[in-house]
């Protein structure tokens, strides 16, 4: 099993001269070439995996120093078992303890494909937990596994929690839904599809965020729509960037935004 250095997604032997989810137009190939790493080289550069709560049941994970495009992945933890969102590029001996440490995971997902990491490995290490991929991105796997198991439209993986497919940034792109999170609010986890921007008050819907290619309105629209009867006060995206309060607000208010530049109501201020 080889990883890719740009993306940090896990591929069967033998691969492919360059990597197909960083040649695809959302990603992109570095300058210098196609790098493949393994876990035992990463291991020797020293490479490590840190877990810090975010609040109570939600447990971000991410490596030092960044694998591949970075993301946190998260682990949420309730008492009928936990999911892992968003898997890291890279698994350790410590990591496997700490998640344990936290009860059973019963499933493991990603929001795209950007976002599997070595997956796989960490089904494994785990106890051969199932890799949720949604149907419509399927075919973006480097890795098979008879973990593996395709779904589609929404899916429940415990009480109170749930995967929803909302496409936009993939036809697949999902969000995760934690109805109790957030004091009982509810937390909504997502991806490139809905991505908390730095200003903390708004949110982007985009289909290349390296490469700064949008998606259209009537998709942003689409989406928020998707998510309006869904019951969240809070957002979490794949980088922990977060909206804390106001989020199921903030997302709407954030759709007509971006619909109203795609549809041109405001080139008077360009």
């Amino acid at each position: 099993m080889l990883i890719c250095a740009t993306c940090a997604v896990e591929r069967d032997e033998p691969v492919p001269d360059l990597c197909p989810i960083c040649a695809d137009e959302r990603q992109y190939v570095p300058e210098d070439g196609q790098q493949w790493l393994t876990l035992d080289e990463l291991e020797r550069a020293g490479q490590q995996t840190v877990m810090e709560e975010n609040e109570p049941g939600l447990i971000g994970i991410r490596t030092e120093p960044k694998v591949g495009i970075g993301q946190t992945a998260q682990l949420v933890v309730t008492p009928h078992g936990s999911l892992l969102w968003d898997p890291v590029g890279y698994i350790d001996d410590k990591a496997v303890k700490s998640v344990l440490e936290h009860g059973p995971v019963v499933a493991i997902a990603a929001s795209h494909p950007h976002m599997f990491g070595v997956q796989v490995e960490w089904s494994r290490r785990l106890g051969n937990v199932p890799v949720l991929v949604a149907e419509a991105d399927r075919h973006w796997l480097g890795r098979s596994d008879p973990s593996v198991a395709s779904w589609s439209g929404s899916m429940t993986i415990a009480e109170g929690l749930a995967l929803h497919q909302t496409g936009g940034h993939f036809p697949g792109s999902a969000v995760a839904h934690w109805a109790t999170g957030a004091g009982g609010k509810g937390v909504l986890l997502t991806g490139d599809s809905v991505f908390p921007n730095p200003d903390r008050r708004t949110v982007a819907f985009m289909r290349s965020y390296p490469n700064r290619l949008p998606l259209s309105g009537a998709v942003a629209l689409r989406i928020a729509a998707q998510l309006e009867e869904l019951e969240f006060d809070r957002i979490y995206g794949n980088f922990n960037n977060v909206i804390a309060a106001g989020a199921k607000t903030i997302l709407q208010d954030s759709a007509q935004r971006h619909a109203a530049w795609t549809r041109g109501d405001f080139d008077s201020l360009t």
